[in-house]
C-alpha cells in the first residue's frame, strides 16, 4: 500500500495533521490503534477544551467530534484498529485485523501522544495490593466503563489530570482525602486548583510524597511524609491515610519508542525533537503533539499538528525546506520546544521555567518579553517575529529573574 503522507495517531494532533496535509492536495493515510479516532479526548468529558482553537468551550468528546467532522470533508484514508510495530525507511509496518500490513509514503507524521508514568517507576516501597491506578485509567473506568475504582481515594501528584479526577471522583461519591505533591507548588493550572480542589474542600499537601503503601489483597493504608529541598522524606512527619484507592498523577512521558533508535530526542521534554515546522532530525519524519512535548492545552496540540501535516505534505511534493537552526535552552528554562528553527514558518516557543518567579525577562535571540508570576506548571507560549532572529547560527532561550 502506498500513499503520500502517513499520520500515525488519530488524536488531536493526528487529526489536525491529516486535515492540513489533505489541504495541500496530497494523498493522506491516517492510522489509529483504537476503534475510532479522537484519542484521549474521547474519555475527557469535562469542559475547558477549544477556547483557543474553536473560540468556544467544549468537552473533550465535543472537541474530537468537531475535528472528525472536518476530517470527513476530505478524502483521507482512515485506518483504525491498526497497531504500528515498526517504522523504517518511510515505511510503516503494523498489525491490522486481517494480518500484517506495510504502508509506504513520502513522509510520515508521528503523533502518538504520551503515556502516564506507572507505579513501578515511582519506586515506592511497601506491599503490592490492588487499588493503585493511574489517573487516566480511573478516568476511563468512570467516564467510559461506568466502574468505580474504590470508596476512599488519595491522589499522588497535582498535575491537571489528577486534579480533574479528584473532582470527578468527588462528584461520583468517592471520598477524596487529599492530593499530595512533592514540589512546594502545585503542578496543575491555577484554574484547576480553584475549580477542582478549593471548590470541593479537597486538601492539597505540598512538599509531601507517598513513602509506603500497605495492604494485603486490597490497598488499606498510604503513608505520606513531608520532603526536604532534596525531596528526601523528613522523619517524624509521617501521616497515615486510610484509603482503598491511590490515584497516580505523576506526569506524562512522550511515546517515542518507535522512533527513539533512529531520530534525535529532545533532551528537555524527552519527546521527539522537531523544528518549528514539525520536521525531526530525519528529513522525512515529522512530529507533533504530546509525543514531542507535553502541552497544557489540546488547542496547541492541534495547531502544531496542522503545522507538521502541512510541511510533511510540502516535503512529500518534493519541495525543498530550509535548513534548521538549533534552538538551545538557557538559564531557568526546564522544558523547551521546538529544538530547531526553520525560516519556512514563524517560530513559536513553548517553554516551562525551572522555578516560580514573580517577575522575569524571557530572551529569545534579540527578542525580550517580561514575564509575571511565571510557574513551571504553566507553559509559556510565545510567537517570536522573524526579524529578531536574523543573523543567528544558534538561538538561545533563557529567562532572567528580576
Amino acid at each position: 500500500m502506498k500513499t503520500d503522507v502517513i499520520v500515525i495517531g488519530g488524536g488531536a494532533a493526528g487529526m489536525g495533521a491529516a486535515i492540513a496535509a489533505a489541504k495541500e492536495g496530497v494523498k493522506v493515510t491516517l492510522i489509529e490503534r483504537e476503534e475510532k479516532t479522537g484519542g484521549i479526548l474521547n474519555q475527557c468529558i469535562h469542559n475547558g477544551f477549544g477556547l483557543h482553537y474553536f473560540k468556544e468551550e467544549l468537552t473533550g468528546p465535543e472537541y474530537a467530534e468537531r475535528l472528525k467532522k472536518i476530517l470527513r470533508e476530505y478524502d483521507i484514508d482512515i485506518i483504525t484498529d491498526f497497531m504500528v510495530k515498526e517504522i523504517k525507511d518511510k515505511k510503516v509496518v503494523g498489525v491490522f485485523h486481517d494480518g500484517v500490513k506495510e504502508i509506504e509514503a513520502s513522509s510520515v507524521v508521528f503523533t502518538t501522544g504520551a503515556r502516564e508514568r506507572p507505579f513501578g517507576a515511582l519506586m515506592i516501597p511497601g506491599d503490592r495490593p490492588s487499588g493503585i491506578f493511574t489517573a487516566g485509567v480511573v478516568q476511563k473506568f468512570i467516564n467510559i466503563e461506568n466502574r468505580f475504582p474504590g470508596k476512599r481515594a488519595l491522589v499522588l501528584g497535582s498535575g491537571d489530570i489528577g486534579l480533574i479526577m479528584a473532582r470527578r471522583l468527588t462528584l461520583e461519591g468517592v471520598k477524596v482525602v487529599g492530593v499530595v505533591e512533592r514540589m512546594p507548588y502545585p503542578g496543575g493550572l491555577a484554574r484547576n486548583i480553584r475549580q477542582c480542589l478549593e471548590d470541593f474542600d479537597i486538601p492539597l499537601y505540598l512538599s509531601s510524597t507517598v513513602i509506603e503503601v500497605r495492604g494485603k489483597e486490597r490497598l488499606e493504608e498510604v503513608v505520606v511524609a513531608k520532603v526536604d529541598e532534596k525531596f528526601k522524606p523528613v522523619l517524624g512527619t509521617e501521616k497515615i491515610f486510610k484509603v482503598d484507592t491511590l490515584v497516580l498523577s505523576a506526569g506524562l512521558l512522550p511515546m517515542v519508542i518507535l522512533v527513539s533508535d533512529f531520530a534525535v530526542l529532545n533532551s528537555t521534554s524527552k519527546g521527539l525533537a522537531t523544528s518549528n515546522i514539525g520536521q525531526s532530525s530525519v528529513e522525512w519524519l515529522f512530529g507533533a503533539g504530546n509525543c514531542t512535548v507535553v502541552y497544557d492545552l489540546v488547542d496547541y496540540v492541534t495547531v502544531e499538528g496542522e503545522r507538521a501535516g502541512k510541511f510533511a505534505a510540502i516535503y512529500a511534493k518534493g519541495e525543498k525546506l530550509s535548513e534548521k537552526i538549533p534552538v538551545d535552552p538557557g538559564e531557568n528554562v526546564r522544558v523547551l520546544h521546538p529544538r530547531w528553527y526553520s525560516k519556512d514558518d514563524d517560530l513559536t516557543i513553548y517553554a516551562r521555567v525551572s522555578k516560580p518567579m514573580e517577575k522575569g525577562k524571557l530572551l529569545v535571540g534579540n527578542y525580550e518579553k517580561t514575564l509575571l508570576n511565571a510557574k513551571p506548571s504553566e507553559m509559556i507560549v510565545l510567537k517570536v517575529p522573524a526579524r529578531y532572529l536574523e543573523g543567528f547560527e544558534r538561538i538561545r532561550v533563557s529567562v532572567k529573574e528580576a
